[in-house]
């Protein structure tokens, strides 16, 4: 990127005859269903002159500092650039030219950092300065400085030039988001030319840093004859400036990279700037005695093997369809309807909603879910969304095509066997020789294998009797003509060095697909964990048992200290005191004119030593479960914070900081959605689900209000349409069985069952009073979350088991006349709805 190793525009231009004008930009929705536009988006060559810096701070209280800065455009290229060290200056100057060639429709973020040169120590990161390059336009020439304390004025002078690249466009894909950019691939062929021993192995690493492989290794064994030759390929954005970079065996050899050729010898990795070959022909870039390597590019893949898009995916847009003849009906039965409700514009969207509590939230689920059954309400719900150990719960039923169809009795005793029998067994010597031999045969497969993996294991020892084989895209069979509830599992996604609080991004399971809200991006579920680069799968990597993404749905190992802090109800701003850096808007002379899209010109100070350390134990999660990021490579549009349905989801500290925000991580890190907050409501409340009535059932354990009233505030503070969930204090002291919000006519009708024991002490089904002897089967103490019913606690009594599975039927059944008034209420509303959008209505207004 520096001047003395890239060509200005001119040169880039004449040494690039094979790259071929785009023909614009896709707005995708599907793998197969984007449409062209006109006009494509430009790549544009970026020119940065770092001329200068006036009264710069002291690194330290004994010398001057010696300065040099980096430049870091990771949308443009993996690689920093850095100017050369000015020692023991207040008013160094460099006068250096660095060069970036860049898409317009990204969102690029240059960051220039000071240093202060160490010779013993690490070097000290002074400050960064972040830019938003889209504030400088095409054909404009701007010398900017940048206020960095305006106290000591101290300043960073920089000179920046942006020329479009005439006939040079690329191919993007994009949601308004995230950017799908074109791929190359670069095909390195190693060809023997002639035996140099019979005895001597000649090995050969290569590596193109952005790319997805990264690094691949070639060996010329001795065996091989004369003529042998060995091919690696590596996949990468194809307007990224990529360079090659050789580990070769020692031997002469020519560089046949440039016009003179010269004689080396192989002692240190040597880089060929691919951008600087045509590649359209096969390229012999070195020669040596008895080798020869040679490059050339081919186009990358072409469709997208990932979803870019917020709409519902074809396939569950065609259960909708098909659940609505059997909710509509369903409705008319439980409602006493005289007519039919009209499958398009009078069926209501009902969804149960779960909370999680370790085994009692699983014994629970399946008393509400019995409950439901038997009042006709569970044929009127079209989603099941669950979290942690509800997705038990959930796994097990949809392991039955038809489950909601049969009565759940049947699978209710065989839970209630396992739930009562001891764990022993799973800690067995057959058990743990099993375990072993599943994650050496995953390990194989190409999953990243961590402890949740053998935390799934146990989860399926404890509820089957023996190994289920089932994965999450099965579950495909069970909602194919509509006859069961769509499941969705929740889940977070972190970063390292970040509480949950500051960073987590919701992301979906279902039978379909596997996605982020935030980004609208979903991969088929059956893709989920294997290698994607830029949207296209690189190495199908076979699907998951369910099992394994039950132990990363319900971590309970996932936890780390500033969780706790938060889950206790105290403020955790004593800690974000002494773990991060400073950052603050600067300002830069002239001033530049303002789009709406542009982000403010920020400082950035880090963290000491001390508060790294102290960030790291505060932060450090035990255990987290990991699978292949099947984002890895994606950038973000130029204008992603403008998009409404990112804006309805972001809420980490990251979020206007793009480079750290979309960094090229290979690897997702999921942890249980309860350390956060208590809800699997957020997939529930996707706009595109439109969903009017959720039932809420909370099994958390301590305050029964607490999960209700986090999520309450989330949706406020995103904008997010929720009904008002207010309680008098006599309520959140004696809580009823259930309550129905329903004062938005913008949100969903929330029926809210909490679980508490109220008036079922005294009756065993609705209006049926309990006898003196049945009284004590009335006494069910879920008042807190210790024994007899903890969330830690994995072995309950057959008692103990039948009394809360009995009381949250009960709750459900006594509240029969709440459910069914939600169920009106969402009828009446789709009615003058539809009314008010008539034709003859709008003639009326």
């Amino acid at each position: 990127m520096g001047s003395s190793a890239y060509s200005p525009l001119d040169q880039f231009i004449q040494a690039n005859p094979h790259r071929k004008i785009g023909t614009g930009r896709k707005n995708h929705e599907g793998p197969h269903n984007a449409e062209d536009e006109t006009g494509g988006p430009q790549l544009c060559w970026l020119t940065v002159k770092i001329i200068s810096m006036r009264n710069l701070r002291k690194a330290d209280l004994l010398s001057q500092t010696d300065c040099y800065i980096k430049l870091w455009l990771p949308t443009a290229s993996c690689r920093e650039a850095r100017t050369r060290t000015v020692r023991n200056s207040r008013n160094p100057v460099w006068n250096e030219t660095f060069h970036f060639m860049i898409q317009s429709e990204v969102k690029n973020i240059l960051e220039l950092t000071v240093y202060d040169k160490d010779t013993f120590t690490p070097d000290d990161q002074l400050l960064t300065v972040h830019f938003d390059v889209a504030k400088i336009q095409p054909g404009e020439k701007v010398h900017l400085n940048f206020e960095l304390n305006p106290e000591d004025q101290e300043e960073l002078e920089v000179e920046f030039l942006l020329e479009n690249i005439p006939g040079v466009s690329e191919n993007i894909i994009t949601n308004g988001v995230l950017v799908s950019r074109e791929v190359s691939c670069l095909k390195v062929h190693v060809d023997e030319r002639k035996m140099k021993s019979p005895y001597t192995r000649r090995d050969f690493t290569f590596t193109v840093k952005g790319s997805h492989e990264e690094t691949q290794d070639i060996s010329l064994n001795p065996c091989c004859i004369w003529g042998s030759s060995e091919t690696t390929t590596f996949h990468y954005i194809k307007h990224s400036q990529p360079r090659l970079h050789m580990t070769l065996p020692k031997e002469r050899f020519f560089c046949g990279c440039s016009s003179a050729r010269r004689e080396m010898d192989a002692s240190s990795p040597l880089a060929v700037p691919l951008h600087s070959l045509d590649l359209g022909e096969k390229v012999t870039v070195m020669r040596g005695e008895s080798y020869e390597v040679a490059v050339k590019e081919e186009d990358g893949c072409k469709n997208l093997d990932l979803r870019l898009g917020f709409d519902l995916c074809a396939e569950e847009q065609d259960f909708i369809c098909k659940r609505k003849k059997v909710v509509a009906a369903a409705l008319k039965n439980v409602l006493q309807l005289d007519e039919d409700l009209q499958e398009d514009e009078q069926v209501p969207v009902v969804a149960v909603m779960t909370t999680a509590g370790g085994v009692r939230s699983m014994t629970a689920m399946f008393g509400s879910l019995l409950a439901l059954q038997e009042l006709g309400v569970l044929d009127c719900t079209s989603y099941i969304s669950g979290l942690s150990a509800t997705t038990w719960t959930m796994a097990k039923l949809y392991e039955d095509a038809n489950w909601s169809q049969k009565d759940l009795r049947g699978p209710i005793g065989d839970i209630k066997e396992h739930v009562i029998k001891s764990k022993l067994r799973c800690f067995s010597l057959d058990h743990m020789k099993y375990y072993e031999k599943e994650l050496c045969e995953r390990k194989q497969e190409g999953h990243k294998v961590s402890f949740t993996d053998l935390w799934g294991l146990f989860i399926d020892c404890m509820i089957h009797h023996q190994a289920s084989t089932h994965k999450l895209s099965d579950q495909q069979l069970a909602v194919n003509q509509g006859q069961n509830p769509l499941p969705i599992y929740l889940s977070l996604n972190v970063k390292d060095d970040f509480s949950t609080l500051d960073f987590k991004e919701w992301v979906e399971f279902t039978p379909y697909e596997v996605g982020f809200l935030k980004y609208g991006a979903f991969v088929r579920s059956e893709d989920f964990g294997s290698e994607f680069f830029m949207g296209h799968l690189m190495k199908k990597i076979p699907e998951s048992r369910i099992c394994f993404l039950e132990g990363a749905w319900s971590n309970i190992f996932s936890q780390n200290f500033m969780d706790a802090v938060y889950l206790s109800g105290h403020s955790d701003d004593f800690w974000h005191k002494w773990t991060q850096g400073t950052k603050c808007d600067i300002e830069e002379h002239p001033a530049l004119p303002k789009n709406p899209h542009d982000q403010t010109t920020y400082l950035s100070i880090p963290k000491g030593r001390l508060s790294n350390t102290l960030q790291e134990m505060m932060t450090g999660r035990p255990v987290v479960s990991t699978y292949h990021n099947f984002l890895k490579g994606l950038q973000l549009h130029n204008k992603y914070l403008e998009n409404e349905r990112f804006c309805m989801w972001k809420d980490t500290v990251l979020d206007s900081s793009p480079n750290q925000l979309n960094e090229m991580g290979d690897y997702l890190k999921l942890v249980d959605t309860a350390f956060f907050i208590n809800t699997s409501c957020p997939p529930i409340l996707r706009p595109e689900r439109k969903v009017d009535v959720i039932l809420h059932l909370n099994y958390s354990g301590g305050s029964q209000t607490r999960p209700l009233d986090l999520f309450s505030k989330y949706c406020l503070e995103h904008g997010i349409p929720f009904p008002g969930t207010e309680l008098s204090q006599e309520d959140r002291e004696h809580l009823k069985e259930c309550y129905v919000f329903e004062d938005n006519l913008e949100a969903p009708v929330l029926a809210y069952f909490p679980l508490v024991c109220d008036t079922f002490q005294k009756y065993k089904a609705p209006n049926v009073e309990r006898s003196p002897t049945e009284m004590e089967q009335g006494r069910v103490d879920v008042s807190n979350c210790i024994a007899p019913y903890g969330t830690g606690l994995l072995t309950y009594s057959e008692e103990n088991f039948n009394k809360l599975l009995n009381l949250c039927s009960y709750n459900i059944l006594n509240n029969k006349h709440l459910i069914l008034q939600a169920l009106r209420t969402a009828v009446e509303r789709k009615k003058r709805l539809k009314n008010c959008s008539s034709p003859q209505f709008s003639k009326l207004a």
